[in-house]
């Protein structure tokens, strides 16, 4: 990798970047940073960024890179990256070799193996991902396709626990522009473009027809859209935490997002009758925030719905099959796990 270099001004992609990374970090304000950076444009355009913005705000910062070792020459790259890391001045520097299973397709096995090297690389400091405006548009259309509910429509959020992402609201293009402008080597993944992938087929194939169609904006609608349905999401968490709260007993510490682990010996069982003068938004919320909270694995849809119905459309039915050998019944207007 050749050297970095920068001119007198930050280009107007440049600004674009760390006006990002600057807003978000002086809203969390984390104790520390790690950069997940893979040496391809976004995230090469975030290291950049953070190596300047986050001393301003006193916020040490250091870069991280995973070696998937899927490819011929991954540790060379892996350690181009570090140094380039090395020469944007970020500290620490760190290269994690992983180790790739098959669970779940070979996206969804490279994903999870790279969060756990981030988790474990991280330590109590937050992790700076480079997903942009065009990595959300993508997420949205995945989740429509596969009709997987409206959270995961909802996309990615800028903040998810030690997850911090930054430049949800910039371009490919942008991050891509950033690059150039500061003489930033980019190293652009063949996987990003190979029509195995799910992925690589909405960036190259749909989001271009749809951009066509629609004469333009479509990325940016989609992504539109996620702000505004999570939001509506949020409201319905929350007020499905609130009605949990008077609903499941004992009440759970969380409902929804999260779930909880209740306390050693306890028994959750929900108030069926009560529940069922709720709308099915929120009796679907508070019913997956009891069985997660009492430790059952997540729900099929068609699971979910007949665990409602034994709520809001009770005649008799006998208990529901659930996954680890547990079942959901209803006995004197009450639902219990058996």
């Amino acid at each position: 990798m050749g050297a970095v270099t920068r001119g007198p001004g930050p280009a107007p992609a440049v600004a674009e970047v760390r006006v990002a990374v600057r807003r978000l970090l002086a809203e969390v304000r984390p104790a520390g940073v790690l950069v997940a950076c893979s040496g391809g444009a976004d995230s090469v355009a975030l290291a950049a960024a953070t190596a300047v913005e986050a001393p301003k705000l006193t916020v040490p910062a250091g870069l991280v890179t995973v070696d998937h070792g899927l490819q011929a020459g991954s540790a060379e790259r892996a350690a181009a990256v570090a140094e380039l890391g090395r020469r944007l001045g970020l500290d620490p520097v760190l290269v994690r070799r992983t180790e790739v299973g098959s669970a779940g397709g070979p996206e969804a096995a490279a994903r999870t193996a790279r969060y756990h090297a981030l988790t474990a690389a991280a330590g109590d400091r937050a992790v700076l991902l480079g997903h942009t405006l065009d990595d959300q548009a993508e997420t949205v259309l995945l989740g429509l396709g596969r009709g997987s509910g409206p959270r995961s429509v909802a996309g990615m959020r800028p903040v998810d626990g030690r997850w911090l992402r930054p430049l949800l609201g910039v371009r490919r293009n942008d991050t891509r522009a950033a690059c150039a402008a500061e003489g930033l080597p980019v190293w652009d993944d063949p996987h990003n473009t190979d029509s195995r992938f799910t992925r690589a087929r909405l960036r190259a194939e749909v989001l271009p027809l749809l951009e066509d169609v629609l004469a333009g904006g479509a990325a940016a609608a989609l992504a539109r859209t996620a702000d505004l349905l999570r939001a509506d999401l949020d409201a319905l968490d929350e007020l499905a935490a609130a009605v949990a709260a008077t609903v499941v007993n004992p009440p759970p510490a969380t409902v929804a997002a999260a779930g909880a682990v209740p306390a050693a010996g306890a028994v959750l069982t929900v108030d069926a009758v009560a529940l069922a003068a709720y709308p099915a938004a929120i009796r679907t919320r508070v019913l997956r925030g009891w069985l997660r909270a009492a430790g059952v694995p997540p729900l099929a849809y068609a699971q979910l719905r007949a665990v409602d119905a034994l709520v809001a459309d009770w005649h008799g039915q006998g208990p529901v099959a659930l996954r680890s050998g547990l079942a959901a019944r209803r006995a004197s207007g009450r639902l219990h796990l058996a």
